[in-house]
């Protein structure tokens, strides 16, 4: 898992905003973990967007992402009521391979709730197999990452 100081620094996009639902709610009263990989399915959905790879891309190119890790680290219990905004940061990217960051907030205390980091490949539909991203959404990524230094 990334330590916090190594992606903060990153152009961050708000790419998730909602509220939980009392039925989001487990038995012991917050929101249940399933709802979190929910939300962050969720926001990958608009960072992907952000950087080209939209439902259209998918459809006519037949190329999309798949999820190869993920790890969340929860900080906060999110409870029903609470106002959701995920800030979403890309890391890296390679020919291949992206890898990015969503983080949870409480938006009424700004406060982080919980963190998770992303590894995805772009594949081929038609193979299943890892492909090269194409020139122009590869851009739109670096440019994403113009923020590390």
């Amino acid at each position: 898992m990334l330590e916090r100081g190594t992606w903060r620094a990153l152009e961050a996009l708000v790419t998730y905003r909602g509220t939980v639902y009392p039925s989001q709610c487990d038995h012991m009263g917050h929101m249940n973990v399933m709802w979190y990989v929910g939300k962050f399915d969720e926001a990958t959905w608009h960072l992907m967007a952000a950087i080209g790879i939209t439902p259209a891309y998918i459809r006519e190119t037949r190329n999309g992402m798949a999820g190869v890790q993920q790890n969340i680290s929860y900080k906060r219990e999110m409870y029903a009521g609470d106002l959701i905004e995920i800030r979403s940061h890309l890391v890296s990217i390679a020919e291949r391979k992206l890898v990015f960051v969503h983080e949870m907030r409480n938006a009424e205390r700004d406060e982080v709730c919980a963190i998770c980091e992303l590894t995805a490949v772009h594949i081929s539909l038609e193979t299943r197999r890892a492909a090269p991203f194409p020139p122009d959404v590869r851009s739109r990524a670096e440019a994403l990452l113009s923020d590390r230094h």
